[in-house]
């Protein structure tokens, strides 16, 4: 795979190490060398569009902002915006040119919203908050494995919001959990919550017989596995026999197993409901033929 889309897969921003897992390591380091993945972060890198990104914010006399300022601290994201995010003053006139160049936000920041050309902190996750779903979580799970916030701190953050978008930055504050380990098992994990009666926890370890396992995410209860399973990580020889073991051993140990593409979360979100909640109906149907039995 070439780095780049390992990248984009990734949530557009990866460590080397993540990097080297599924691309040639020289391929890797001739990237880096070439500035074809630029550092963002100690040792996190996103491609080299992130600094166009950049120059067009200061074209604009504006800071990069929202789904493009959380690259540039290191943080992935659902998906890359086919734009960069730029906010800029109120009283900032811009020509129809400029504003095709970005997705335009208008806010007067305070000094301290603003580090080097770039939201801060708490003002790119505010602004990350109020956006869909999907993509709040996304981005407010990976700032928290980056350890720049911690869960308590988004909580703060969307508990202080007022206005449009504020119901959806504490729904998505309420879901912010460290242990999704990136933008695709983060959105599986908001899907699973729209489905009634299912309660899933990321990274449950569940022991086996002859193997310990931290499936993406576990409802406990109704011993249902979720996993995101991309075709990078799980492409090899070797990758795919520990799959056929690991989820062999599940379904054994009277696991539900349920496995989804990074297509399908991305972009079939219906469908991926859809089979969560027939998962949820076969688990309500087997305990009552259990309590039937007993």
């Amino acid at each position: 795979m070439h780095p780049c889309e390992a990248v984009r897969l990734l949530g557009g921003v990866a460590s080397r190490s993540q990097l080297e897992v599924v691309c040639d390591p020289s391929d890797v380091r001739r990237l880096i060398r070439s500035r074809d993945l630029t550092r963002v972060a100690r040792g996190r890198y996103a491609t080299a569009d992130i600094d166009e990104a950049g120059l067009t914010a200061g074209a604009l006399q504006g800071v990069l902002s929202h789904t493009s300022a959380a690259p540039r601290r290191g943080w992935e994201v659902f998906r890359a915006p086919e734009k960069p995010h730029v906010t800029v003053r109120r009283s900032r006139k811009l020509t129809p040119a400029q504003r095709a160049s970005a997705t335009v936000h208008h806010v007067d920041l305070a000094d301290d919203d603003v580090v080097d050309g770039v939201t801060s902190v708490r003002r790119t996750l505010a602004d990350c908050l109020r956006l869909p779903l999907e993509e709040a979580v996304a981005v407010a799970d990976s700032a928290v494995r980056a350890g720049d916030v911690d869960e308590f701190t988004v909580q703060r953050i969307a508990a202080d919001l007022r206005g449009p978008g504020a119901a959806t930055a504490r729904r998505a504050a309420s879901l912010v959990d460290a242990r999704s380990a990136n933008p695709f098992e983060s959105v599986l994990k908001v899907l699973a919550s729209q489905v009634a009666g299912l309660d899933v926890t990321p990274q449950v370890p569940i022991e086996l017989p002859g193997l310990f396992v931290r499936p993406d995410l576990v409802d406990v209860r109704r011993r249902i596995v979720l996993e995101a399973d991309s075709h990078a990580w799980h492409s090899t020889r070797s990758q795919l026999r520990r799959d056929c073991v690991r989820y062999t051993l599940l379904a054994a140990d009277g696991w539900l197993v349920l496995r989804f593409s990074w297509e399908d979360v991305m972009f079939r979100a219906d469908y991926v409901r859809e089979v969560l909640a027939r998962a949820v109906a076969l688990s309500d149907e087997r305990a009552q033929q259990r309590r039937r039995a007993a």
